[in-house]
């Protein structure tokens, strides 16, 4: 399959949806300085096309009682992809590459519990055909993510423009996780995972609700911070075709301002702050070779603290965001851990009401 080709209409839609993932047609088209129909017929082809997806980011709190992993594998020779495929299916695996450098396959995953985190990386993972051995980071925090990461195509106009329609998104209270949510809340939850611009009328027919009360939980999840509407597209697509994870070795102390650093670097996709061998994993892109080269040689060569690093460089993504990967077009829905609802259809239709009371700060009915 030849990779696509974006014009520049196709560049800037991606930019305008990066700054606002759910804004209308007529918001983006007056932003790019065209027709809502012509938007719309391009945001059409690039879905079907499997070029872009809108997904909704869950917060960690909601996937387990744990935190993610970086998790680097050595093969035997010939058997990389192999094993990459392979963790595609092992539940809550995030990112998967193949990579050349200190591995050959980069794998991020959220497990369920901790309990499966630790089966996975003493046994499942070495259990896999090909696997030699296997090195993880237990990722402490995250200080960019993704759905930060911009195409810098857009003027200042058209930013504040796309700012002024966007979603608020407040931080996950700390007490925020699965069971503080109600049943109509999960279904919505699951609904925005799979599609980060459903409408409140699509989500009213899939609940049972109404379009008010759909609009208002899903506002309520936003503002929230429970759900953070992220664009999905291959960095290769839109002009930064190098991917690389560097690892660093930082003096202590100096761990949180060298990872603030690196988050604010135009390069930066994900950050993270870690326990284990090293001290920040810096997922970055990069147009080509030589940007890749000042990064390394003159940037963080002149950063303070920095005592060492090692470096990846991704060779193919299979998956992205739970999201499979095929010759850099997205296939399928998100998998992710996110559980079903545990009630019935009929009580989480019924649980409705007491969602909307809560959103308008009565209690339920039949509440005593």
């Amino acid at each position: 399959m030849t990779a696509p080709v974006l014009d520049d209409l196709d560049l800037d839609l991606v930019a305008a949806l990066q700054r606002s993932p759910r804004a209308p047609l007529n918001v983006l088209g007056e932003a790019l300085d065209t027709s809502p129909s012509t938007v719309g017929r391009r945001l059409t082809r690039l879905v079907d096309e499997g070029i872009v997806r809108v997904v909704g980011q869950v917060d960690w709190s909601l996937l387990s009682d744990t935190h993610p992993h970086h998790v680097w594998i050595n093969t035997r020779p010939g058997r990389a992809r192999a094993v990459a495929v392979a963790l595609t299916q092992v539940p809550g695996a995030q990112f998967v590459a193949t990579t050349a450098g200190r591995a050959d396959v980069h794998l991020t995953v959220h497990s369920p519990s901790r309990s499966e985190t630790a089966h996975l990386l003493t046994g499942t993972i070495a259990g896999i055909e090909g696997v030699l051995s296997t090195h993880s980071e237990l990722v402490l925090r995250a200080v960019t993510k993704a759905d930060q990461w911009r195409l810098d195509r857009l003027g200042p106009e058209q930013r504040s423009l796309l700012v002024a329609d966007s979603d608020a998104a407040g931080d996950v209270h700390p007490s925020a996780n699965i069971a503080s949510l109600t049943p109509a809340e999960l279904v919505v939850t699951r609904l925005l995972h799979r599609d980060g611009r459903i409408p409140a009328s699509d989500v009213g027919r899939e609940t049972g609700m109404s379009r008010s009360t759909a609009h208002r939980v899903v506002q309520s999840l936003l503002s929230r911070g429970i759900v953070q509407p992220r664009v999905e597209i291959e960095p290769g697509l839109v002009g930064f075709p190098l991917e690389v994870a560097v690892q660093l070795a930082v003096k202590p102390g100096d761990t949180t301002a060298v990872a603030q650093w690196c988050a604010e670097q135009p390069s930066a996709r994900y950050v993270s702050v870690v326990a284990g061998t090293w001290s920040v994993v810096h997922q970055g892109v990069f147009r080509n070779e030589d940007d890749l080269a000042q990064f390394l040689e003159r940037d963080l060569a002149e950063l303070p603290g920095i005592t060492g690093w090692g470096v990846s460089v991704v060779l193919e993504v299979l998956q992205r965001y739970f999201l499979r990967r095929v010759d850099g077009r997205v296939i399928g829905a998100p998998i992710s851990s996110i559980p079903e609802p545990a009630t019935p259809g009929r009580v989480v239709r019924e649980s409705v009401a007491g969602s909307a009371h809560r959103l308008a700060g009565c209690p339920p009915p039949n509440t005593p």
